[in-house]
């Protein structure tokens, strides 16, 4: 696996592919304990509650490992960083804001002292993204690590579903993949074989590694994400592909061609197996269920008829567990009004928009691409999904996405020193006779 795609043109050093002329060389660092902090951000945005796994785990010891790896990759960033070199990025300013929002609404402790600490977690996550900053020079290279944490993740989902299948496809779920080794629920894996194949096939079309690697991710990925029936996460890969290699049309003869193939393959599965796919988007669920959003509706129209003071509709009432009445909120939107307020749902829609504004101000690059992939996937799983208040995987695409769109540092132009004037002796010198 890691020899495909380190030959497919995802190596471990730093990206060099795409660079232009005059640039400066990356910053000094080990580039292997940058991708290490990624992987612990990863690990400590995977939550700790999910389906039951097959050797039982605390939920205590579940969230000792999550809490250590955001401790662990705070620790390592600050010692690759020492010297505090951060890049200007209004993708971490507009998170610091979200933060002092986040504290100022839980200080009146009114969802308790755990409040407190995922504000304090979502420090130490912000202060982490703001330490790797120095690294986001516009190039690939946290796509490829993107890709290899996540890939590893659906590994230890796969490695469940052949150990035992009954405890990875569990009747609790509707018979959907859920993570059997680690605690994962099917909207998660969904989540993280959506992303990685959307930007697998994109290096595809930017030919920045091969159709051989590429398909030891993406096969194994669909079949994942087939298997946890998640609507969500298969409309946001499309449509976020869709909107991502039109970005390339006018630029690249390989995305055409890929469109126009993606285009006729879509076609044809829609006339031949309309049923099935009808079947499988249904889930088995009443058309009242399907109208409510499996139950989700419910809950939203509870939450905002339910009084709140003016301080509480401003401010909201401190960061939580994404509940309202016992039951999941499900729509990021509403959560960050639960929690964070009208101040909080404002500074989430400005970092959608001014990442999307950026994009749409880039030039035609497969950098770009990728960023505009991981933006409109994010908003579009954003009305179904919680993440985009407090640290997630869901800030953590939108990060790659920054870093995506961060302009590559140019050299300082290298000044001329000075001709040093050449001494006469005073032998040469002629003497001038009037």
């Amino acid at each position: 696996m890691a020899q495909d795609l380190q030959r497919g043109g995802l190596p471990d050093g730093p990206d060099t592919a795409g660079g232009q002329p005059g640039a400066a060389p990356r910053p000094a660092g080990s580039p292997r304990i940058v991708g290490t902090v990624w992987g612990l951000l990863v690990l400590n945005t995977l939550g700790s509650a999910g389906a039951k796994t097959i050797v039982p785990l605390p939920r205590s010891l579940i969230q000792m490992v999550t809490m250590g790896a955001l401790v662990a990759a705070f620790t390592l960033a600050l010692a690759v960083n020492l010297r505090l070199r951060i890049r200007a990025s209004a993708y971490v300013s507009l998170l610091t804001l979200l933060l002092v929002a986040s504290v100022i609404s839980s200080a009146n402790l009114e969802s308790g002292f755990g409040a407190l600490f995922r504000c304090a977690r979502l420090a130490l996550f912000v202060g982490t993204l703001w330490l790797l900053s120095r690294w986001w020079d516009g190039g690939l290279t946290f796509v490829r690590h993107h890709i290899r944490m996540y890939f590893a993740v659906l590994g230890s989902v796969a490695a469940g579903l052949l150990i035992s299948p009954g405890a990875a496809l569990p009747e609790l779920y509707g018979g959907r993949l859920v993570g059997a080794l680690w605690p994962l629920t099917p909207p998660q894996i969904g989540q993280y074989a959506a992303v990685i194949i959307g930007l697998t096939v994109l290096l595809v079309v930017g030919r920045r590694t091969d159709k051989l690697g590429a398909s030891v991710v993406i096969v194994p990925s669909l079949v994942l994400l087939a298997l946890t029936h998640t609507r969500t996460a298969t409309l946001g890969l499309f449509v976020g592909l869709v909107l991502a290699i039109g970005s390339l049309l006018l630029t690249s003869a390989a995305a055409r061609r890929f469109f126009t193939w993606a285009v006729l393959c879509a076609t044809v599965a829609a006339v031949g197996f309309s049923s099935l796919l009808q079947a499988w988007f249904l889930r088995g669920q009443t058309k009242e269920n399907f109208s409510s959003l499996t139950g989700r509706a419910k809950v939203w129209d509870a939450l905002l008829a339910a009084p709140r003071t003016t301080g509480e509709k401003v401010f909201g009432m401190g960061l939580g567990d994404k509940s309202f009445g016992g039951l999941p909120i499900d729509n990021s939107w509403l959560a960050v009004y639960q929690e964070q307020g009208l101040i909080g749902v404002t500074l989430v829609a400005a970092i959608i928009v001014v990442l999307g504004g950026i994009a749409l101000l880039r030039p035609p690059s497969l950098q770009r691409a990728c960023a505009i992939f991981l933006i409109s996937y994010c908003a579009i799983a954003s009305y179904t999904e919680a993440g985009l208040g407090d640290a997630s995987p869901y800030l953590l695409h939108l990060a790659l996405a920054a870093s995506l769109l961060a302009a590559p540092p140019t050299a300082a132009p290298l000044a001329t020193p000075p001709v040093p004037r050449r001494r006469v002796p005073r032998w040469a010198r002629r003497t001038e006779v009037t």
